[in-house]
């Protein structure tokens, strides 16, 4: 057994099994290894950024972490964007990175690179495996260090003659990392202000689905304060039977304005809501000067047991949470709008769905609509760098493939990671790619204005639009293996969109507006 036999046999004992994977000629060994190993799945990415959004996605919809297999620094630096998309969402995924043999290293061959400098600026934990018998140990303090903390990123760095070298292993999975919870008078001090007058729960994580939520709606009942969120959840339930969870918006703002009577904020689940960017005489963060924050429970504590406790401070053990109900819109037809495409998309999404919405300026109209369609779950892109939806769909995709899965994005963004089209079909994944072709960064626009510039010249707009050439998205989806169509009314866009809710496999619908 090598190095790179021990570490995959650790990795499968250690319950990880799927492992997206973009390898080069110093991860071979660790490619055999799997290749002898068909418990694990392997998924192909074309773009690095593609494997580690797809890890990303995969954790967000199956509470487990999978590998990724990079190629080097330059492998890794490929997809840092999505690394880093994870790491604000608070994701498990656990990065093996492949190393020149360490005897080569001196030769500064043409890959060489800052293996450290890169890894360690996005990584909560990194591990060089320097020794082959070592390997399988590193393995599992990596799985370790990547379900602690309720998720982190742990990266794995792995010579190729540590891969090859002789080893001993698999180790067994060690125990996991306790979470943090806080005191009882923290406890008593969030449950006491909960009930003062403008009182909000500000919730995150894992209290933002299922049986959290709940709880959470419990407490928010009980003690009649507000049920509230941030806008770039990693994951939130919603639909019909959800938890009634009101959300923030984008611009700082109405953010301002959705916060005013807030007097006491309680965090649980969240870190304090901050706005996306700084802008001149605008503020940083939306609540009310005169607001207490109550920082009960960072996203890396123990959400479930503050909750529980929470419950049982605020009296709210029998308390019913609000929940949503189902209440979809008339089909609409003629001119195909934003609007009605929100409309269309909430009277037609199927029960159990799951959105990986990256439409930034064309979600504000098409995203609201839904939040009282069918029981779905909404994922947005909590670290901001652009190029997460089509990659986070595929990684969902795989997790749950009993549900359907829809990809909303604006053409500007799925340009970042085009090429999980071609993962899409060669894993026949069960999801629709919905493209708002409003060719050109269109939230850049409006962000110009938000800083004070007023004028648009030619530098500007040329660095604004998608335009000449204009992208032809059926052409490269059917370029990439997946079937396309292109909508500009409401008809063609109900009758493909049912189409693709009725039918497996992936597709793409592209949008013109």
């Amino acid at each position: 057994m090598n190095g790179a036999e021990s570490l995959v046999k650790t990795f499968l004992a250690g319950g990880l099994d799927v492992c997206f994977a973009n390898p080069g000629t110093s991860e071979m060994h660790f490619v055999a290894a799997l290749d002898s190993h068909p418990e694990m799945r392997c998924i192909l990415s074309l773009f690095e950024g593609g494997v580690t959004g797809a890890a990303d996605g995969y954790f967000r919809m199956s509470g487990k972490p999978a590998a990724t297999l990079l190629h080097l620094a330059p492998g890794f630096g490929n997809g840092y964007a999505n690394v880093h998309n994870a790491r604000k969402g608070h994701s498990a995924m656990i990065n093996v990175v492949g190393e020149h043999a360490d005897y080569h290293l001196k030769f500064d061959a043409p890959l060489k690179g800052d293996i450290e400098g890169v890894t360690r600026s996005v990584s909560d934990w990194v591990k060089l495996s320097m020794d082959a018998l070592a390997v399988a140990q590193d393995g599992a303090e990596a799985i370790r260090a990547a379900t602690a903390r309720n998720g982190q990123i742990a990266t794995l760095v792995l010579p190729a003659n540590t891969a090859w070298s002789e080893a001993e292993g698999p180790v067994d999975p060690l125990p996991p990392v306790a979470l943090h919870r806080p005191r009882p008078d923290q406890i008593a001090a969030a449950a006491a202000a909960l009930t003062e007058p403008g009182a909000a729960l500000f919730i995150g994580g894992a209290a933002a689905f299922g049986p959290l939520a709940r709880l959470a709606g419990k407490i928010a009942r009980k003690t009649g304060c507000r049920l509230m969120a941030d806008y770039f959840l990693p994951r939130i339930e919603r639909g019909e039977g959800a938890v009634d969870i009101e959300c923030l918006h984008y611009p700082v703002l109405e953010n301002v304005e959705i916060l005013k009577d807030v007097k006491h904020l309680v965090l649980l689940g969240a870190g304090q809501p901050v706005a996306f960017f700084a802008y001149p005489d605008r503020p940083s963060t939306p609540e009310p000067a005169d607001c207490r924050m109550v920082d009960l429970c960072g996203p890396t504590m123990d959400i479930a047991w503050t909750l529980q406790t929470l419950i049982v401070a605020t009296g709210a053990e029998q308390a019913e949470p609000a929940l949503l109900s189902l209440d979809v819109p008339e089909l609409p037809t003629g001119e195909l709008t934003l609007a009605k495409v929100g409309q269309a998309l909430a009277a037609l999404l199927p029960e159990g769905a799951i959105i990986a919405n990256e439409a930034v300026t064309a979600g504000a109209d098409v995203i609201p609509p839904t939040r009282t369609a069918r029981n779905h779950d909404l994922l947005y892109n909590p670290g901001g760098a652009i190029g997460a939806a089509l990659p986070l769909a595929v990684g969902a995709a795989v997790a749950c493939p009993d549900r359907k899965v829809i990809a909303p994005t604006g053409d500007g963004s799925a340009m970042y990671t085009l090429q999980s089209l071609w993962t899409m079909a060669r894993e026949q994944l069960d999801m629709t790619v919905l493209i708002f072709a409003n060719r050109g960064y269109q939230i850049l626009r409006a962000e110009l204005a938000n800083v004070g510039v007023s004028h648009v010249g030619r530098n500007a707009e040329r660095m604004f639009n998608v335009e000449g050439p204009e992208l032809d998205w059926v052409a490269l989806s059917q370029g990439h293996g997946v079937p396309a169509r292109r909508v500009q009314d409401m008809e063609s866009f109900a009758d493909a969109f049912r189409a693709a809710m009725e039918t497996p496999g992936p597709k793409l619908i592209e949008i013109v507006c």
